[in-house]
């Protein structure tokens, strides 16, 4: 089983997001600090602003939500659940891409950080 950690600005706000829209599980919420969520076998770390993993590191850096790393959920009607999470709302970076594996999608959760969904072809 993969751990993934992301941190995010609110961690309800990611629980209501990932477990809503994508089809996650709540498997454990500490407070507003960390949340823990399962799909398929790939366990997702939610960390907000308090959260440990949030604190600056030694050079002064802050881990920060958004980027360009991401996890993958494969997912049988790309088009379909394209059309239906933008009904709901859910921000996406590009629009579909067809490429000779399949085709795939950027969404963002709310706080940026990145979530490919993927078809294969």
């Amino acid at each position: 089983m993969a751990t993934v950690r992301y941190i995010v600005h609110d961690v309800d706000q990611a629980v209501a997001f990932y477990r809503e829209k994508l089809g996650f599980r709540l498997q454990q919420q500490f407070g507003p600090n960390m949340a823990i969520l399962e799909r398929d076998g790939l366990t997702l770390w939610v960390a907000g602003p308090n959260a440990s993993a949030s604190r600056p590191m030694p050079d002064g850096r802050k881990p920060e939500p958004g980027g360009w790393n991401r996890f993958v959920l494969q997912v049988d009607d790309l088009p379909a659940l394209v059309a239906d999470l933008r009904q709901r709302g859910v921000r996406f970076r590009n629009d579909i891409v067809t490429g000779p594996g399949g085709q795939q999608i950027l969404c963002e959760d709310p706080s940026g950080n990145v979530v490919e969904l993927f078809q294969p072809a």
